[in-house]
């Protein structure tokens, strides 16, 4: 049922849930929240958001707690990356507007805590739904969101105004949108959105207490009202999707390759076959890495670090290059918390994405991995050519 504004109420078992489409930088969204709050007086609020973006959300400290060592060895910096990018393009529409992005859910928790009714955290863990969407994607859909997210910066948020946004809060307006994504991108639509307008409306429908306001984003109402009844597994939903079968083989074929064809032209041809062997495979893995580095904007001692260790870390089915690369120029550079600060408007422009320390760790770590990568298909083909 419909209520004013953008709120739906349906009933489940007796118990009443009134689900309020937002904007996450909508200046409106925020009083509709507010009011609806106000007039349910709801034993439960759910908020469209998982632990980590809860934390960040209310956490004014989180950079001052952020560790950039931690992030790199724990592979996380192509999300970190991303985050940045995303909601600094989020910021600067939302300073436009005079609102903060997620200002709707701030006020959704505040609003929470003063009617003393529980807050549920509603959405799917961010990682699991970002390494869920990598996964669906094709490789073309996947070059396709990189250049997305590597134009976003400098995308002119000045042609975005408040009656856009709030049109974007109308059914018709977001299914114009969705229709577009699921033409340019398919494999994106269904972990993205899909998933979680099931495992919302069932988070949502599970929630405790008679009378619950949930929180979400517009884009995830219709697709949550489908949902409505249905039996979700949230478990499934949640895992991480291992690698594909012909990923695992891959990690372990270079290296077989490598060792299989040194061996051979051992055999064949002793210590000048296998070191003529070797010099295929480690030449163009510890040049690709290393220039890529060094565009990236990685320092001298970088730079010398991916040359040296490339041809030996691109042998590991872990693939490590970017992470010790990573690891060393973020020692040499060390972000201060100011650095961290700032970073949302440094990402606005190239220069300021190469003159920021934060991002310039990241951009080198994942460049010395794309390097080592390039690199090691370039070795293989190579090392096959010399062979036969």
């Amino acid at each position: 049922m419909a209520e004013p504004g953008h709120v739906t109420r349906i009933d489940i078992e007796g118990r009443e849930i009134h689900i309020v489409a937002t904007a996450h930088v909508s200046r409106r969204s925020v009083e509709e929240v507010e009011r609806v709050i106000d007039d349910v007086r709801p034993d439960t609020v759910c908020v469209e958001l998982d632990l980590t973006r809860y934390e960040s959300l209310i956490d004014d400290q989180r950079w001052a707690k952020l560790n950039l060592f931690d992030v790199i060895r724990e592979r996380r910096a192509a999300y970190l990356l991303t985050s940045i990018v995303l909601v600094a393009y989020q910021r600067r529409i939302g300073k436009r507007l005079g609102v903060e992005p997620g200002a709707e859910l701030r006020a959704a928790v505040r609003k929470a805590a003063e009617v003393h009714a529980e807050l549920v955290l509603a959405d799917r863990d961010i990682q699991a739904t970002l390494r869920r969407s990598w996964a669906n994607l094709s490789r073309t859909e996947k070059l396709k969101l990189v250049e997305l997210l590597a134009v976003a910066p400098f995308v002119g948020e000045e042609q975005v105004d408040e009656e856009q946004v709030e049109r974007l809060k109308d059914r018709d307006g977001f299914n114009e949108m969705l229709a577009e994504l699921a033409r340019q991108m398919p494999g994106l639509k269904a972990p993205l959105l899909d998933e979680r307008d099931s495992y919302l409306m069932s988070t949502i429908a599970e929630a405790p207490g008679q009378r619950i306001v949930a929180v979400v984003g517009a884009g995830h109402v219709q697709g949550m009202l489908a949902n409505v009844g249905r039996r979700v597994d949230r478990e499934a939903l949640s895992r991480l999707p291992p690698p594909s079968t012909l990923k695992r083989v891959l990690r372990w074929l270079v290296p077989l390759v490598v060792f299989g064809a040194s061996y051979l032209a051992y055999r064949e041809r002793q210590l000048d076959g296998l070191l003529r062997m070797l010099m295929a495979w480690a030449a163009p893995v510890a040049l690709l890495s290393a220039v890529v580095t060094a565009m990236a904007g990685g320092r001298i001692p970088s730079v010398l670090t991916a040359l040296v260790v490339s041809p030996v870390t691109a042998l590991s089915p872990v693939r490590v290059t970017g992470m010790v690369v990573g690891l060393l120029e973020a020692r040499l550079r060390r972000p201060t918390l100011v650095d961290c600060q700032r970073v949302y408007d440094d990402v606005a422009t190239l220069r300021g994405i190469y003159r920021n320390p934060l991002t310039r760790v990241l951009l080198v770590t994942l460049a010395a991995g794309l390097g080592s990568a390039l690199g090691a298909y370039v070795g293989i083909a190579w090392m096959l050519v010399a062979l036969w």
